[in-house]
């Protein structure tokens, strides 16, 4: 006969597997908000040039963010031969353009002004800023209800 314990076992498992999948679309809620967040705070902060040149570097780092989950998405499928896979090419030309994409705006930030650099270069962290919120976020949880 099961005892209490393994029967919640199974629940636990269930509710922690869905608190967890929801981890990415938690992420990509959080970027824009904390783009625009450190953007004001910015433009407070250091003025309109590194606030532009931060929501440059913000606009870059979430395309790039994106871009980058469809490729891992690509290679994935690829190797699994699940879902519709990604033509190789079509994973290639993106992973580069990701690269290039940065390149052109540090390029026209830094002709534009060169204080406007820094801004962008915080700017392609967001990503990680929005992680690091999930993570501070999913501990709490972990910690609060036991997930």
């Amino acid at each position: 006969m099961p005892t209490e314990t393994e029967n919640a076992q199974p629940q636990t498992d269930a509710a922690a597997e869905s608190f967890y999948s929801g981890a990415l679309d938690r992420i990509r809620r959080n970027v824009p908000i904390l783009g625009i967040l450190f953007a004001v705070l910015a433009w407070i902060l250091y003025g309109w040039k590194i606030a532009l040149g931060f929501a440059l570097g913000c606009a870059i780092a979430s395309l790039n963010f994106r871009w980058l989950e469809r490729v891992v998405s690509g290679l994935a499928d690829r190797i699994t031969k699940s879902g519709r896979p990604q033509s190789s090419k079509g994973i290639v030309i993106r992973f580069l353009l990701r690269y290039l994409l940065m390149g052109l705006g540090a390029y026209a930030i830094l002709s534009v002004s060169p204080a406007s650099l820094y801004g962008l270069l915080a700017g392609l962290f967001l990503p990680i800023a929005a992680i690091a919120c999930e993570a501070v976020y999913e501990a709490y949880v972990a910690v609060r209800r036991g997930v």
